[in-house]
């Protein structure tokens, strides 16, 4: 068809649509208006936003037709998620949402059966959500869909992402840091996307400031940015959409031809009025082009005569009738794609990655022949697996916050470099436009950039300082909800784990200070149920192990937290294997038979307190029988599900745990598995500063000199240690740390005795 045939059958498709996401909101019968429209036929509760909706099937209608008219392949996401009922609308007239929900079939019956459904209990939701087909992101909460789009385009060459953004989340800071990730996508390797900023002028209540700068000002800004930005509006908005996104296609093309250094990617930016073909007045109020079409227009249809004839005239004048009579018109359909293009049936398979085996390739692990007399760097390790992980797939990446050399990773340049397609001078080092690293200061993008990845069938891997990661929280919430809500949908292919490798720790953060010690992320994650597990390998083979078995794993959050100095190795990597699978271990070369009290560690450093706590106790009192538990995994194969601790923690003796963060996290555990006075947690207890590593443990009580001094005070409670033997031993400990504090203060550093201290058995 010519192009004003295509116009004239795009804005069909559009009224279309627009009618059918009015319906969604407001109506529970009489669908297609055979009667008078009255209370009766209202919904009970009117859910669901108007005011984005239009733009939203302006911009599916015309995406459609350049598939029809190219047989593109593209993604779409829609970062404005109350704009749902237009999404599904979409996924309704295309086909795509019927091949999952069968009474979504396109006819009266199917339409009844979305519209009765929107927003009701049991029915579809109000936002994106894992169970509409093509969705990869829930957009609930705003600022996430540029740093996901880009996510998918990586290492997908033949891939369009169309990325709509309302002009409200464009005002969030994850949405603002995102426009410079064009800066690490070559178009020659990778997909493309296609920003499509949506300026509809307002938010909930005012507007947004988008919407209020002038169009060159906007130009100037995103020429800026490194995009080529066209504006669509006025009065032949239809005619300028399809000139437009037919432009954007041919310069796409292009640009994957040809290899240039900062390619200059198309982006549209659409004017269109809030709430466009909606009610324009209403009670004296203007709604249409303003905030009050925001969310629900006649909020008050079922019980006010007024509003209840708005509605009507509303929705008479899409003259739905016109359009479909039990199917729809030749001219909608001549819009939409064959099934296999439509935008709602993208999938993507996960393939398997190519792991290379830590026990065959000596570089990877330490051998010693007894615990604690060799040392390694956990993260170097990693860094080691990783490289070689690199070297042997395409479908693989590592994104950290300029923090790949500081964390200690610098062994994956071997096989890879950091990605980057702008300008670089002579003396950058490990840059590439086709490297698979990717460095950015915000971690809002590297987590948006995983999800899209990771959701489009790919691995990844995010390594961040631990207390800087506790930025993407929110985001983190919001995609364990998607993984949760994933697992739920029967026709949802699995996808590889989300992992992160949690480093620089608080407890090795001494010389950046309280800034740098948070442990919080960590927190977080525990408190969701199944989806997310949290490790805490206690030396590099275990390290290895772990991160091994997170890459294997699908649909699931994984954390790793690991130090990167150098500490000491307490396990084979056979016995790291053993207690990977139970979640938690006794070790037995600092255990005795029958204890009097159980020291517990979760983490490197607080690990080796512990050990140390034990090495003093034994020194001065060798008849104590004590037992040394780790624990690997705390959230479920460990402490959170284990139903057989009494075999580690015995039915009644004293536990004392040294954790990586803060008490209550355990404490929360341990209610569950009675007489929990007995259990004493150590943690982080906000108590830092810049001082020396040995002196962040002391502060915060985590230290082998309070574990040793907790010990005999429990001790003598229990009657297991005479008390006056208990008070001498606890007056020696005190006197260490009453130097300590005099000798860091005096030379800065910490103790030869400290510093120096290895794992000896003398008991």
């Amino acid at each position: 068809m010519d192009k004003k045939e295509a116009v004239e059958a795009i804005k069909k498709y559009v009224r279309a649509a627009n009618y059918i996401t009015t319906i969604q909101i407001y109506l529970q019968d009489n669908f297609l208006l055979k009667h008078n429209l009255n209370f009766e036929h209202i919904k009970p509760r009117l859910l669901g936003h108007w005011g984005t909706c239009p733009g939203i099937n302006f911009v599916y209608g015309n995406l459609n037709y350049l598939i029809k008219k190219h047989n593109a392949r593209i993604l779409f996401v829609l970062g404005v998620g109350h704009g749902f009922p237009a999404l599904q609308a979409n996924l309704f007239l295309e086909n795509s949402l019927s091949k999952y929900y069968k009474k979504a079939y396109k006819n009266l019956n199917g339409l009844a059966y979305i519209a009765k459904n929107f927003c009701w209990p049991y029915g579809f939701p109000s936002h994106s959500n894992p169970g509409a087909p093509g969705v990869i992101l829930e957009g609930g909460e705003l600022g996430y869909s540029l740093s996901t789009s880009y996510g998918a385009a990586l290492d997908n060459p033949d891939l369009i992402v169309a990325c709509l953004i309302g002009d409200g989340e464009a005002e969030t800071g994850p949405l603002s840091a995102s426009w410079h990730l064009n800066k690490f996508l070559d178009p020659t390797k990778n997909g493309v996307v296609l920003p499509i900023l949506h300026l509809n002028g307002y938010k909930i209540s005012g507007p947004t400031i988008f919407g209020r700068m002038s169009n060159k000002e906007l130009s100037s800004l995103f020429y800026g940015y490194g995009y080529d930005p066209i504006i669509v509006e006025g009065d032949n908005i239809y005619e300028n959409m399809i000139n437009s996104l037919e432009y954007c296609y041919s310069s796409i093309l292009k640009l994957k031809k040809s290899k240039v250094v900062a390619p200059r990617l198309p982006m549209i930016i659409l004017k269109t009025p809030k709430g466009w073909t909606g009610i324009k007045e209403l009670n004296g109020n203007k709604i249409e082009g303003n905030c009050l079409s925001h969310q629900v227009v006649a909020k008050n249809a079922k019980s006010d005569l007024t509003e209840l004839k708005a509605l009507e005239d509303w929705l008479i004048s899409y003259n739905f009738n016109e359009l479909f009579n039990g199917k729809f018109s030749k001219d909608i359909e001549l819009v939409i794609p064959k099934l296999k293009y439509c935008m709602g049936m993208n999938e993507f398979v996960c393939k398997k990655l190519n792991l290379p085996s830590i026990r065959k390739i000596r570089k990877f692990y330490e051998e010693f022949n007894k615990p604690g007399e060799s040392s390694s760097v956990s993260m170097i390790r990693i860094g080691k697996y990783l490289s070689e992980i690199f070297k042997l797939n395409n479908n693989f990446r590592l994104m950290s916050p300029d923090e790949t050399y500081s964390n200690k990773l610098d062994d994956v340049f071997k096989n890879t470099k950091r990605c980057f397609v702008w300008p670089l001078e002579k003396w950058d080092k490990d840059f590439s436009s086709y490297g698979k690293v990717i460095e950015v200061l915000s971690e809002h993008c590297l987590q948006g950039i995983t999800q899209g990845y990771i959701l489009t069938g790919r691995h990844a891997v995010f390594s961040s300082y631990e207390a800087f990661v506790e930025i993407v929280s929110s985001m983190a919430d919001q995609y364990e909800k998607f993984l949760k809500t994933s697992r739920e949908v029967p026709w949802r292919k699995d996808v590889a784990s989300f992992n992160y490798i949690l480093t620089s720790s608080g407890w090795r953060q001494e010389h950046n200070g309280f800034s740098h010690q948070n442990p919080n992320f960590i927190s977080g994650r525990l408190n969701k149920n199944g989806i997310s597990k949290v490790y805490f390998p206690p030396d590099a083979n275990s390290a290895l192990v772990v991160l091994e078995e997170c890459l294997k794993s699908r649909n699931r959050i994984n954390v790793i937290v690991c130090g990167k100095t150098l500490e000491p190795l307490w396990l084979n990597l056979g016995e790291a294997e053993k207690e990977f699978k139970s979640g938690l271990m006794t070790w037995d070369f600092a255990s005795d038979k029958n204890p009097d009290l159980v020291f517990v560690g979760i983490g490197d450093y607080l690990t080796k307190e512990c050990l140390a706590a034990i090495s003093y106790l034994k020194k001065y009192l060798p008849e104590l029988r004590l037992r040394f538990v780790n624990v690997i995994e705390v959230s479920a194969l460990g402490i959170g599900e284990n139903k057989h601790l009494e075999n580690y923690f015995t039915n009644d003796k004293p536990v004392i745990f040294n954790y990586e963060g803060y008490p209550h996290d355990i404490e929360a555990l341990l209610f569950k598995f009675g007489n929990v006075s007995r259990f004493n947690v150590h943690g982080y207890i906000e108590k830092g500063s810049t001082t020396t590593p040995f002196d962040m443990h002391v502060r915060n009580k985590t230290d082998r000199f309070n574990l040793a001094i907790d010990a005999l005070n429990i001790l003598a409670k229990f009657s297991a240690v005479n008390i006056a033997k208990a008070s001498n031993l606890i007056r020696i400990f005190k006197d260490k740390l009453k130097y300590h504090n005099e000798y860091i203060i005096k030379n800065g550093v910490d103790l030869p005795e400290v510093q120096d201290w290895k794992w000896e058995r003398k008991f």
